[in-house]
Formats: C-alpha cells, sequence, structure tokens
C-alpha cells in the first residue's frame, strides 16, 4: 500500500511538472490601427490601443492555444469625427509554430462585449461583436513575444447600418 501511495505521489508530481511546461501565462500592450466600414461610413484609420493578458496552451509539440483577455479601443474617424468603441474583447487563438518555439501562425474567433462607446447618436453601437483574427507572432525570447494581427468583424457593429470593424493590431508582451 505504501508502494501504492508513493506511485502515486510521483505519478502526480510528474503530471504537474509537465502541466506546469505546458501552460504559460503573460500580458500585452499594443498599438490598433482600426476604422469601421459600410453602412456609408468610409472612414479613416483611428490609431488607439490594446492592452491585456494571455495563456497558452501547448497542446502538441508545434501547435497552442492562446485564449486572451483584452481591452480594445476601436473604431474610426469620419467627417473630422472620432467615432470610438471600446471592447473587452476574447480571442481564442490556435496556434501553429513554423519554427518551434519562435515563429507562429494564429487564427481563430473573437469575442467582443462593448464597453464604452463614444459616438454619434445616429450610430447605436450593438453591444456584441463577432470578428476572425489571423495573424503571425515571434518569440524574441523565452518571455519576450511580439505580434501582428487582422481582426475583421464579422456582425454588424451598429443596429441601423451594416458596419463592421477592422482593426490591425501590433503588440508587445511578455510570457512567463
Amino acid at each position: 500500500m505504501k508502494n501504492l501511495f508513493l506511485a502515486a505521489a510521483f505519478l502526480l508530481l510528474g503530471f504537474t511538472a509537465v502541466k506546469a511546461q505546458s501552460l504559460k501565462y503573460g500580458a500585452k500592450i499594443g498599438a490598433n490601427f482600426s476604422t469601421l466600414d459600410g453602412g456609408g461610413i468610409n472612414g479613416d484609420n483611428l490609431t488607439s490601443f490594446h492592452v491585456g493578458i494571455l495563456a497558452e496552451l501547448n497542446l502538441l509539440e508545434n501547435v497552442s492555444i492562446q485564449p486572451e483577455l483584452l481591452y480594445s479601443s476601436q473604431g474610426t474617424e469620419y467627417q473630422n469625427e472620432d467615432y470610438k468603441l471600446d471592447y473587452l474583447s476574447l480571442p481564442v487563438l490556435a496556434k501553429f509554430y513554423l519554427i518551434s518555439d519562435k515563429l507562429s501562425l494564429e487564427a481563430g474567433p473573437q469575442f467582443s462585449f462593448l464597453v464604452n462607446d463614444d459616438v454619434p447618436e445616429t450610430f447605436r453601437a450593438k453591444t456584441f461583436d463577432f470578428a476572425a483574427v489571423g495573424g503571425i507572432g515571434y518569440n524574441l525570447t523565452s518571455f519576450i513575444f511580439v505580434q501582428a494581427r487582422y481582426v475583421v468583424g464579422l456582425t454588424d457593429t451598429s443596429k441601423d447600418a451594416s458596419v463592421t470593424n477592422k482593426v490591425i493590431q501590433l503588440s508587445a508582451g511578455l510570457r512567463f
């Protein structure tokens, strides 16, 4: 019985060590270059920011899942007026490492919830935005990474017009 207990303890410790190595946490910050597209709004890029936290779970040797929680400020400049939409975004990305632990392609859905808007009353922003995300990431070191992404809205941002978000994101971050 004592040997069984010791074997179970070693197995549990080994499993915990493997899980600890395959799960990494981090934080990131970056610039957004966004626009609203459609519905008669053909605005200019609005430069803003995003900041958030992430976790990366390694599933296979070169495949990971990376959910994130971001505060993302987006919108457009249209007729000398800023349309600003601030979201709490949850991208859930599959990461495919082309160069082991260095260069990755990222793709997946993003679920965004409007937390603040600064738009004309006639715009009437929706409270939820669903988007597709695609990008590339590069690990400069085992702790420091950079990313570039394109986020394209798949649902309308306005209750009254067919308008979607389009965002280019450039990020830098730390992973532990």
